[in-house]
């Protein structure tokens, strides 16, 4: 069974940092390109990033390119989420999800991902 644990989310004031990490288990990580995805009060899913298999691809939101960065360790079956200048609009709950094959796919739904760690930014 695919499990999929964050950890690392929190109280943050504006322009800190934090790192989320995503344990999985149930699978082999390094076959399958991974995502984060965040979901903030009262709105719908919104993508992040991704990251193919072997980390060597990655995308990124507009809305946090050059602050958040997606990287990934294979061999410890675990998907990180490093976020910089943290703004109150990054407030939200962050999930990682699992796509279902080893590359990054458009307009994707994230049925597979875990139970969430919530992200607050405030002074």
């Amino acid at each position: 069974e695919v499990h999929l644990v964050e950890s690392g989310g929190g109280l943050v004031q504006p322009g800190g940092s934090l790192r989320l990490s995503c344990a999985a288990s149930g699978f082999t990580l390094g076959n399958y390109a991974m995502a984060w995805v965040r979901q903030a009060p009262g709105k719908g899913l919104e993508w992040v990033s991704d990251i193919n298999f072997s980390g060597g691809s990655k995308s990124y939101a507009d809305s946090v390119k050059g602050r958040f960065t997606i990287f990934r360790e294979n061999a410890k079956n675990t998907l990180y989420l490093q976020m910089n200048d943290l703004k109150p609009e990054d407030t939200a709950v962050y999930y990682c999800a699992k796509y279902p094959g080893p590359g990054y796919l458009a307009s994707y739904e994230f049925p597979v991902r875990g139970q969430g760690t919530q992200v607050t930014v405030s002074s």
